[in-house]
């Protein structure tokens, strides 16, 4: 039976250097949790402006409901200017106190988020104080729901205080290395091996599984009973990394809530998002039985190292 899964935050245009397409990591999350079969609700705002009715049509046109995005008649609807390096990798320069930096807390959000199965969160949407009272007030009405932190760490819209709060309502963790070593920096952790880093962060902050991507090199995953996993990097054309993370952190949380194993989770999300990489812009449509197909063809793939 599809679960229901719900993403709190941005929803917002990515600016690429060509074109502008839909973006804001819940809205990419919630697309590839549609895509893989469960039932995705997003909650967000936009602003009362020809950017939020294209992007309500945007959205329509992916297959995901606008119903839990409010519209703001002072606030204009988000954007992100992208620029995009000769490796594929993103630069964000994400423009503030836009619509989604105002969510309000309404009856119909926390039905939204109380009877989901698992809400995903991230911490850009919390750099203002309303739409991160209006999650802390959801997460306090969704005591049995599993909470995922896709902490997405973008530049000026972050603080030592927010990410701490942040993996303090978590359950599940998704980072990548490098925003788990700043991580360790702001919220002073010792060690500065990742997976030494991962088991510290689980312990310190009462965490179930910390999941980390390691960009080429493929992710792996600690749970709070010690165990670990990691699957290797594909070795791929690369697109651009516009919404790879989300498709991982979709991949991971459909099959996590399906009950499928957590090996099994951490190989489909990672395929997930190497497909996704091999695209440009985060929606590119990319099916779970193509994603399927894709991980048993025989691939060239990029291992590290970790001390068992």
């Amino acid at each position: 039976m599809p679960k229901k899964i719900a993403a709190f935050g941005e929803l917002l245009w990515d600016l690429l250097p060509n074109r502008k397409v839909l973006g804001g990591a819940p809205a990419n999350f919630i697309y590839r949790i549609n895509s893989f079969g469960d039932n995705g609700t997003l909650l967000s705002k936009v602003g009362n402006d020809k950017a939020g009715r294209e992007a309500r049509e945007a959205l329509k046109r992916l297959g995901v409901s606008d119903e839990n995005i409010q519209t703001d008649y002072e606030f204009p609807t988000g954007s992100v200017k992208v620029k995009i390096d000769n490796f594929g990798n993103a630069d964000y320069n994400i423009i503030t106190d836009v619509a989604y930096d105002h969510i309000e807390i309404n009856a119909e959000m926390i039905d939204a988020f109380s009877q989901a199965s698992c809400v995903c969160f991230g911490t850009l949407v919390q750099r203002y104080g309303i739409s991160k009272n209006t999650l802390r007030e959801l997460i306090h009405e969704s005591p049995d729901v599993v909470k995922f932190l896709d902490i997405n760490l973008r530049n000026n819209c972050y603080t030592a205080a927010s990410i701490e709060e942040s993996l303090k309502m978590a359950n599940i963790l998704k980072t990548n290395d490098e925003e788990l070593l700043i991580t360790k920096n702001l919220l002073n952790l010792k060690h500065e091996n990742l997976k030494e880093l991962a088991q510290e962060t689980i312990e310190k902050y009462n965490l179930e599984i910390i999941l980390c991507t390691l960009g080429s090199n493929g992710a792996f995953c600690l749970t709070n009973d010690d165990v670990f996993y990691y699957d290797s990097g594909y070795q791929i054309s690369l697109g651009d990394t516009v919404g790879s993370g989300d498709a991982f952190s979709a991949g991971f949380v459909h099959y996590y809530m399906n009950d499928r194993p957590i090996e099994e989770a951490l190989s489909f999300g990672n395929a997930a998002g190497a497909m996704v990489a091999t695209t440009t812009g985060a929606t590119s449509p990319i099916s779970k039985e193509e994603i399927l197909d894709f991980m048993v063809i025989p691939h060239n793939r990029n291992s590290v190292r970790f001390h068992q």
